[in-house]
């Protein structure tokens, strides 16, 4: 999956924002020391973030940045898609593309087996939302702690 430090910082700064956020704004340089995230990056961040309507931005003594929604409406693909960055695990240049990545223009022998894998972190990414990321409840503890895969080992 193609997924840089742009939307993993975005989630981790939103989640923060949404855990401390309840009561005030919170400035952006409160969450570049809590989560150890540049502040000018974070400042390009949230300026999609606030263009896309995630976040309002409160100015003055006392300002910073607040959720535009509920954290437990807004859901985490929304801010991956918010900062540009896509939801993808193909190596082609975009899914519906005619264009493959081939060097002839073709599509890989593997093309639909990752092009179906990015479709499902999309949904499961869409199913996701702040609250639940600020509450733990991912993955197994969101799925009732259901029995992994075979061949893979459950996260302690």
């Amino acid at each position: 999956m193609r997924l840089s430090t742009k939307g993993r910082y975005a989630v981790m700064a939103m989640a923060d924002l949404a855990r401390n956020g309840a009561d005030r704004a919170v400035s952006l340089a409160e969450i570049a020391t809590r989560q150890e995230i540049s502040l000018s990056y974070l400042e390009q961040l949230f300026a999609r973030l606030r263009k896309s309507g995630l976040v309002k931005s409160v100015r003055g003594p006392g300002g910073g940045y607040r959720l535009a929604r509920e954290a437990c409406e807004t859901a985490v693909a929304e801010i991956v898609l918010a900062v540009d960055e896509p939801i993808r695990a193909t190596r082609c240049v975009g899914a519906g593309s005619p264009k493959g990545c081939m060097i002839k223009g073709e599509r890989c022998i593997t093309h639909h087996l990752w092009e179906d894998l990015g479709q499902e972190i999309h949904r499961y990414l869409a199913s996701v939302s702040l609250d639940d990321v600020i509450q733990n409840r991912t993955g197994q503890a969101r799925m009732g702690a259901a029995p992994a895969a075979v061949g893979m080992e459950a996260a302690a």
